[in-house]
């Protein structure tokens, strides 16, 4: 996979970041709970329970501003959900998701909430589900401009549209095509572009290029991380290719069925994973340079999140499982080994996992 110059890369990282003391988006104990009971007269006559899936379950990171905090896991284990909680999709059974300080949940929707939904942009998984196929790409990428008000009389809006066009690697004239004439690679450039319409701070990317082909995916990573240095943007990226996360994440969060088993700086977590669940995640990565260092495969299947296990939801999985992990669910707590490193194991914290 082709990278960007880690010379033209860090300079610009380093602007972007030093005022980023205070974090730009703040999730503190997230929980989302859907309920999927059959209806209440179906329940009546087969004195069924209601059944309540909880997709995410006391989630709280943080994401400073510039940066890219990089989500991962299997499928099903909430990283979807996460996105969509932070930008409005769904709203919070429980928990806060603060952006700059003000809670995007209390808004209303007059002034204020425009102006903050705006910052807040979205990358779909498939480009070619979340472009409007009747429309050109020039209306596609108008209607952010002229929903927000951002630029005024036809030439004005035309220009915009042409500029984020060409910021994205197409030409103006593409404005006059629909969707179905572009490749995988380019219709998620148009989505970039649309995204960017709004002038956006902060975008939560979810897996933008895991319906892309390896070389295609290059270029649009490369692309996201060059408009991140360009224009200070900061990433939600959710996926659950983990080469692709160590290309562009600062740090990473790993989720297992709703909530965070470990969070760390990339280096840290690659380098030295902590977590069970982390381990096996990354021994999962073939290895290509044939070092002959022992793997251990992720074994099982993720658990039926309409019954999860008692205690830690990963005991079930996992090789350094005691009796306290089968009946205490563990807290997110920090990893004495590293720093800045937060990981929710018994095994851990009790020093019962051996060193790789």
């Amino acid at each position: 996979m082709k990278v960007l110059a880690e010379t033209s890369a860090e300079p610009a990282r380093s602007e972007a970041r030093p005022a980023a003391k205070m974090p730009l988006l703040q999730v503190s104990h997230a929980t989302k709970v859907f309920d999927v009971s059959p209806p209440w007269l179906t329940r009546v006559l087969g004195r069924a329970p209601r059944a309540l899936l909880h997709a995410v379950e006391d989630v709280s990171f943080c994401i400073r501003r510039g940066e890219t905090l990089g989500l991962v896991g299997e499928s099903g284990c909430g990283k979807s959900t996460v996105a969509r909680l932070i930008v409005g999709l769904y709203r919070l059974t429980s928990g806060s998701i603060t952006y700059d300080g003000v809670d995007i949940a209390t808004l209303a929707s007059g002034r204020g909430d425009r102006t903050l939904r705006r910052k807040l942009q979205m990358i779909f998984q498939d480009p070619y589900a979340s472009l409007n196929p009747r429309w050109r790409v020039a209306d596609i990428v108008a209607e952010p401009i002229r929903a927000q008000r951002l630029a005024r009389g036809r030439h004005a809006v035309a220009a915009r549209i042409g500029e984020l066009l060409t910021q994205v690697g197409l030409a103006p004239a593409d404005g006059q095509k629909y969707p179905h004439q572009f490749s995988g690679g380019q219709r998620q450039r148009i989505s970039i572009a649309r995204a960017l319409a709004s002038e956006a701070e902060f975008l939560v990317c979810d897996e933008p290029t895991s319906a892309l082909d390896v070389s295609v995916q290059a270029q649009v990573l490369n692309l996201m991380r060059e408009l991140q240095q360009r224009l200070g943007l900061t990433y939600l990226f959710i996926s659950h290719n983990l080469a692709v996360v160590h290309h562009v994440a600062d740090r990473v969060g790993v989720m297992y069925l709703g909530r965070i088993v470990e969070l760390a700086d990339k280096r840290t977590l690659f380098a030295h994973p902590r977590h069970p669940y982390t381990r096996m995640l990354l021994d999962a990565i073939p290895d290509i340079a044939m070092s002959g260092k022992a793997r251990t495969p992720v074994a099982g299947e993720v658990p039926n999140p309409l019954s999860p296990p008692s205690g830690c939801a990963f005991h079930p999985r996992c090789p350094f499982a005691n009796d306290r992990c089968r009946t205490e669910i563990p807290a997110l707590r920090a990893d004495a080994q590293a720093e800045d490193a937060l990981v929710a194991c018994h095994a851990v914290e009790e020093d019962r996992i051996p060193q790789k």
